[in-house]
């Protein structure tokens, strides 16, 4: 994690003195107070804190769904809090990748017509290779032709991140994609956010609650009101409990 100007190459998403303010005069709540931080290219980081930490509205402000009060926040060398809304929502479309707790599928289209949505809102075509990989590694060959109704929550979730992945975004963002799966489908999805990592050079944000999910990360940044309280390199279940501990015992 950088304190300074996180910026240049090495990062594909950063905060810089990033604030964020809801409502006004005595009821305004100050959500992010200043944060300063760079997620580093093809590196899963995992955002943790307790609630009202600050950690979706810093990845909201980041992926470009809430406006910061001050600040930026940039994606790769572009500044999205000084772009025009239309423009904004193409960058969103075309450089940035989600995935999200309720797995946000349309359900009168099919896995593949959700997969390959925002391509086709870009008027763009999918990499066939790319393409095969994913439908193949998230194991959807046979749930193509299924809608949303058709599928379990593993196999929806899983067919979000394949749209999430296959126009090859810059940044995948992931706001708690786990929370409404079992344990098992969970466990597979993180195992697929990680290997994108490994094996596709992709970049990975996510904010979770969940020790075991972040486990799973290269990384972990804490926040604790709307502030950068620490950070843990490649911990394991039990650095970050302990740190989490540590966090609540502070409060």
């Amino acid at each position: 994690m950088s304190t300074q100007q996180p910026a240049g190459p090495l990062y594909a998403t950063a905060a810089v003195d990033l604030v964020k303010v809801y409502g006004t005069g005595a009821t305004a709540v100050r959500a992010l107070d200043g944060v300063t931080v760079g997620f580093t290219r093809a590196e899963f980081t995992a955002i943790m804190g307790p609630s009202g930490s600050g950690k979706s509205t810093l990845m909201h402000c980041l992926a470009g769904l809430d406006t910061a009060t001050s600040g930026q926040a940039l994606l790769g060398g572009t500044d999205l809090t000084r772009l025009a809304d239309r423009v904004l929502t193409k960058v969103r479309r075309e450089r940035i990748g989600f995935v999200f707790q309720a797995f946000n599928l349309l359900p009168q289209l099919t896995a593949a017509q959700n997969i390959t949505l925002p391509l086709d809102l870009a008027g763009r075509r999918p990499d066939p290779e790319l393409l095969d990989y994913l439908v193949t590694a998230l194991g959807l060959a046979d749930r193509l032709a299924h809608r949303p109704s058709e599928l379990s929550g593993g196999q929806q979730q899983r067919v979000a991140l394949a749209r999430a992945l296959v126009s090859r975004p810059e940044v995948v963002f992931a706001d708690e994609p786990t929370g409404n799966l079992d344990s098992a489908s969970g466990a597979q999805v993180l195992a697929l956010l990680r290997d994108a990592v490994r094996d596709l050079g992709q970049t990975v944000v996510m904010v979770t609650h969940d020790a075991t999910a972040a486990a799973y990360a290269d990384r972990v940044l804490l926040l604790a009101d709307g502030r950068v309280s620490g950070e843990l390199d490649r911990p394991g279940y039990d650095a970050i409990t302990h740190a989490l501990s540590g966090q609540a015992a502070a409060r």
